[in-house]
């Protein structure tokens, strides 16, 4: 499951956060809203379910961003709606997309082509479902469609105003701790490295449906490293030990070779605790475009090049217009951002 806030602020290419947590202690109105009952702890019923708004649209991943409240419940929700991936397998195949009730609707054709409308079998109408609740206003910003920028920060610009900004607001990273002292979670372990200073847990992304067709599992790190600005060659056991195991696991387990498999690291990443993605190459995951995503083996080649590369790099990422990140960017002279027109 894991990795429970949205890869930094999600581009509109990019899903979802996995599992709401407790903002910065000083945030009172998500403490406040933590406070609430979460509808998690009873059974859940979507008819209660009450839409306020769309926060977001993702057409390319076919998804969709709602706000909203749950009878019953003072505090907001945000529900992530997201088609599933077409299974592959000979099982399903067999069985058919399609039976006696399935919907079909011409739309139009055009010689040998014909475009139509169609309902398949329950079974392949299912969507994949995220609910976060309670959610706090950081979390109804964050899925909430914005402008993007990118930003080229040199270590310097890392140093003076991006850390300082990561420090202060970060999400609290308990449910990171709870996972490494099998306080939670420790049944979907995959796999566990038990040194404390190469070591590593494996265990499935909360998005991942458990088929290969979408694989999509996280490497947590024993140690408390921050994200890839702090890796230097002193880290290097760790990173190939992850690089190396991981793929042999994923073989052994799910019979993907390496070749198939694409490992990589974020940045900027939602929560700063070293954290490695191994995903299906056929799968387009969210989060794999060149400003966000750095693969691993090229991350190893260059600290291997230069010891202290990533203190010394200029790494692009994207940031949000309504992010205050993107904010002291701009006040420190580092980013321009559009100018909208005023809201009538």
């Amino acid at each position: 499951m894991a990795d429970p806030s949205v890869e930094s602020a999600p581009t509109n290419d990019e899903p979802v956060s996995k599992k709401p947590k407790c903002d910065n202690g000083d945030d009172v109105e998500n403490a406040a809203a933590v406070a609430e009952t979460s509808v998690h702890d009873a059974v859940l019923n979507l008819s209660s379910f009450q839409m306020t708004r769309v926060l977001n649209v993702n057409s390319n991943r076919k998804q969709i961003f709602v706000e909203g409240r749950f009878k019953g419940h003072e505090a907001p929700a945000v529900v992530i709606l997201e088609k599933k991936v077409f299974p592959e397998d000979e099982i399903f195949l067999k069985r058919g997309f399609f039976n006696e009730g399935t919907i079909i609707r011409k739309l139009y054709n055009n010689d040998i082509y014909g475009n139509y409308e169609c309902f398949p079998t329950r079974e392949h109408n299912g969507l994949n479902t995220i609910i976060i609740h309670p959610a706090s206003q950081k979390h109804l910003d964050k899925f909430s469609r914005k402008e993007l920028y990118i930003v080229e920060e040199t270590y310097e610009i890392y140093e003076k105003i991006t850390r300082p900004h990561i420090e202060s607001t970060a999400f609290s990273l308990q449910w990171v701790d709870n996972i490494l002292d099998y306080k939670a979670e420790f049944d979907k372990i995959i796999y566990e490295d038990k040194d404390k200073e190469n070591g590593f847990l494996m265990l499935p992304d909360l998005k991942w449906d458990g088929s290969i067709q979408s694989l999509n599992i996280l490497v947590l790190a024993k140690k408390r490293i921050k994200s890839l600005r702090e890796l230097n060659e002193t880290h290097l056991p760790l990173l190939k030990n992850i690089r190396d195991t991981g793929r042999d696991v994923i073989k052994k387990q799910y019979n993907l070779p390496s070749s198939q498999i694409r490992t990589y690291i974020h940045y900027q990443p939602s929560y700063y605790h070293l954290h490695v993605h191994f995903t299906y190459l056929m799968f387009e995951t969210p989060g794999i475009y060149c400003e966000k995503a750095h693969l691993l083996s090229t991350v190893i080649s260059n600290i291997e090049t230069c010891s202290d590369y990533y203190q010394k790099a200029v790494l692009s990422f994207v940031v949000k217009d309504d992010d205050p990140l993107c904010k002291k960017y701009q006040e420190n002279g580092v980013l321009t951002v559009i100018d909208k027109p005023a809201e009538n």
